[in-house]
This record gives C-alpha cells, sequence and structure tokens, in this order.
C-alpha cells in the first residue's frame, strides 16, 4: 500500500469514499486516507462450503460441481451465491450511486471489481472469469444507472 500510496491517494478528493466490509479493503481505504464508508453490498461472493478453499482444493473434492459452477453463472453448487446473483448484487449498488457529476471510490475485492466490470459492460457472465484485476489496481467507471462506461487513463497527459 506504501508503495502505491502515492498514485491512489488523489483518489480520496472523490465527494463519496466507500469500502467492502473486508478487513483488507477496510485497512487499504484507511491506509490511503480515505475513511471510507462500509458497503455490505460490496461484501464478496458467498462461497458456501467452499469459503476459505481454492479452486484447486475444490476441484479435488468435487470436480463436477466445479465444473458446474464454472459454465453456469446461475448454479451454487457450494450452498452460497450464485455468480449471476453476485454480479447483479454488486450492479444493483452501482446503479444506486448518486449519478450526476459526483466522484465515488471504492475500495474493494478484486472479485467485486470483476463483477462491477461485467455488469458495467453488460457483458456475458462468463466474461468474468477471464478479467484479471489486480491488488492495488484502480478502474473508472462513468455514467449513470444503465449506462456505464469503462475509462482508461492515458499514460501521457
Amino acid at each position: 500500500v506504501q508503495q502505491a500510496a502515492p498514485a491512489l491517494i488523489p483518489l480520496g478528493a472523490a465527494e463519496l469514499r466507500y469500502c467492502s466490509p473486508t478487513p483488507r479493503s477496510r485497512a487499504t481505504g484507511t491506509a490511503l486516507g480515505y475513511a471510507p464508508l462500509v458497503q455490505p453490498a460490496l461484501r464478496d461472493c458467498d462461497m458456501g462450503r467452499w469459503r476459505g478453499l481454492t479452486l484447486a482444493e475444490v476441484a479435488a473434492l468435487e470436480p463436477a460441481a466445479v465444473d458446474a459452477w464454472l459454465t453456469d453463472a446461475r448454479t451454487a453448487p457450494h450452498g452460497g451465491e450464485p455468480l449471476l446473483a453476485f454480479i447483479t448484487r454488486i450492479g444493483n449498488w452501482l446503479d444506486t450511486r448518486p449519478a450526476e457529476d459526483c466522484d465515488i471510490v471504492a475500495v474493494a475485492e478484486p472479485s467485486v471489481v470483476r463483477a462491477a466490470l461485467v455488469y458495467a459492460l453488460k457483458a456475458p457472465p462468463a466474461t468474468y472469469w477471464n478479467v484479471d484485476v489486480r491488488p492495488l489496481s484502480t478502474v473508472t467507471l462513468a455514467g449513470r444507472p444503465g449506462l456505464w462506461h469503462l475509462q482508461l487513463d492515458a499514460a501521457l497527459r
């Protein structure tokens, strides 16, 4: 966080600063001086009985269930939240943010950012598996409910 701080601290000027309820997201937001408001809706996907296990561990225990989960966004063989429901939950949160001239920062888990991107771009749920969000990455979504755009910053200004 300390190495990334110079690039990320300016984001703290946003009028609204949120974070997911995880200790990691709260600590990151606080370390950057954001004083973020915890948003329960930004929690990670509920993985049910798979919580705390790696994908490799689950695949060794329940290979057919993992295959079903990876190929059908409506299923939840782990007893938790289906991927489609997770993406929808994050999208609903996104769509309830103020739409007019209000900068917002949200510090969240990579999975939450992936879900927000899939929702905002109206991409098929399977796209979720093709998005790589590295820790301390920044993603900019602009727009309003139902009409979001991904903005990429130029290296040179």
